[in-house]
């Protein structure tokens, strides 16, 4: 019935209005890809405007923690009320919160905008790529999320440059204010060529589930995020924390294979190629987030570049993604060899990630980061589209949506981790390394001002903290390189399993 339902909502729409939906959705799609990576240029600035080093990643983490939570509610939401007014919400509140950050005055106000943004955030990518399967035929399908995965990975890259550039020639302000024409295009776009679709008479809406996984990935996101700094990571209130919170999802879990209509399917879980991409797509972009935060940052304490300069230098990976997505796009389709592309892509990316912590840690040129990230733009450009196809194609035709959510609730919440415990590492390197500098610094002060601090002291003094950072910062990188290697022994798990199958099946 929901198949017969889908055919008949992608025979709905004509060739023009396809394409300005097609337009409004990508533009959507971008506006929330590069709002998870344009702040990262214009954090230093930020923080010395209006102060507060020690919570700068809260600026990420308090967008990626409620978008995470608000991901998988879209996402079954929009199958009981239909796409066109789930859109319409997310869009509004987005850009209402974006206004809301452009005038922020303190850090704080900044924090909590930013959290209110991310609650539009949740549903515009997710709700983009669910249209997009509800509007073309399957055989389509694949050349359409494929130009949205290629959108997605290189605005994500392309937007510390772009925040580096608006924060240098405008103001950071502005890095938020430019959502706003924007929204308003593809909100204009969307809601004037999409169709209302259809709507359940009586929803059934799983509002236990909804409570227990609020709290649970909150409870989580703030755990990782405050360990190391705020909170030690051996302290009894830590233990109880993470008790508490693996609980809740406990508890969440029983109530999702109760509940009539469960926000996550955890049916879906028992196929295997949907499982370990899952898997292996959160752990990616665990290791991408945490490292793609943290590298501006080094190139404008270690390598004083300017903001613009530190986001020109992310170019290298936006070009060799662009043209390793299509050729890999064109070899995957050619050779239907998914699983074997993308261990090839997610090894060039560990290898990558490895590399740039190498330089970070020994402090290498800048032209040593330019070929590193070269290489990690080959890698994600081959292994994303492929682990999208991967996990589409594994599941049946009627739980594409609710895959599309659980894909993006995963890589959500493996981003938002990525971010807090790079930052919690960051930051625990960093109170350690400048307390053993023979010359008493005050901690509090670099953790509070950042690089306004840095350029009061004495040249010896810059040095010394500079190594400092340096070291902390290399420390994080190197955390996310560990993870990428976790994600690449899974796809290889996956990709042998398969193997012994088809031989199995052979015999």
């Amino acid at each position: 019935m929901q198949s017969s339902s889908m055919a008949g909502m992608a025979s709905a729409y004509s060739p023009s209005i396809r394409l300005l939906v097609f337009i409004g959705l990508m533009l959507t799609m971008v506006m929330g890809a590069l709002d998870q990576s344009i702040v990262s240029t214009a954090l230093p600035t930020i923080v010395s405007d209006l102060g507060g080093l020690a919570h700068m990643s809260w600026v990420v983490t308090a967008f990626m923690l409620t978008s995470t939570i608000a991901t998988p509610m879209y996402g079954k939401l929009s199958d009981m009320f239909g796409r066109r007014p789930l859109l319409a919400f997310s869009i509004g509140s987005f850009l209402c919160a974006s206004l809301l950050c452009g005038l922020a005055q303190s850090m704080w106000q900044l924090i909590l905008f930013r959290a209110l943004q991310g609650v539009g955030a949740g549903g515009l990518m997710t709700l983009s790529q669910t249209v997009i399967g509800d509007m073309v035929s399957p055989q389509q399908r694949g050349r359409y999320q494929g130009l949205f995965t290629g959108a997605f990975a290189v605005s994500s890259v392309t937007g510390p440059f772009l925040g580096g550039v608006l924060t240098s020639a405008l103001s950071w302000r502005w890095v938020f204010l430019v959502n706003l024409p924007i929204g308003l295009l593809a909100f204009g776009l969307i809601m004037l060529s999409l169709p209302v679709g259809r709507r359940e008479t009586r929803p059934q809406i799983d509002y236990p589930g909804a409570a227990l996984l609020s709290v649970a990935t909150a409870g989580f996101l703030l755990l990782f995020n405050s360990l190391g700094t705020s909170l030690p990571w051996t302290s009894p209130l830590t233990f109880l924390l993470f008790g508490l919170t693996a609980t809740l999802f406990l508890l969440f879990i029983r109530q999702e294979r109760r509940a009539p209509e469960p926000l996550i399917n955890l049916d879906l879980l028992r196929i295997p190629t949907f499982s370990v991409c899952v898997s292996a797509t959160g752990i990616m972009s665990f290791a991408m987030m945490g490292s793609m935060i943290f590298l501006p940052l080094y190139y404008q304490l270690v390598l004083g570049e300017t903001p613009a300069a530190s986001g020109l230098m992310m170019l290298p990976q936006v070009v060799t993604m662009m043209v390793s997505s299509v050729l890999g796009g064109y070899i995957s389709s050619k050779t239907q060899r998914y699983t074997l592309l993308l261990v090839i892509g997610v090894g060039i990316e560990f290898t990558a990630l490895t590399l740039i912590a190498m330089c970070a840690h020994h402090g290498a040129p800048a032209v040593f980061f330019l070929l590193s990230l070269g290489a990690l733009g080959v890698g994600m450009g081959i292994a994303m589209p492929n682990a999208t196809v991967m996990i589409q194609n594994s599941v049946p035709p009627g739980s594409l949506g609710i895959a599309t959510a659980m894909m993006s609730f995963i890589r959500s919440l493996g981003g938002s981790l990525g971010v807090a415990l790079s930052g919690g590492v960051m930051a625990l390197t960093l109170q350690s390394r400048l307390g053993a500098l023979p010359e008493k610094v005050d901690v509090s002060d670099f953790l509070a001002k950042g690089m306004a601090a840095i350029r009061t002291l004495s040249p010896v003094m810059h040095s010394e903290v500079t190594q400092a950072y340096k070291g902390a910062i290399s420390a994080s990188l190197s955390v996310s390189s560990s993870f990428m290697f976790l994600a690449f022994l899974l796809i290889v798990g996956l990709m042998m399993r398969q193997v012994s199958l088809r031989k199995k099946m052979d015999e």
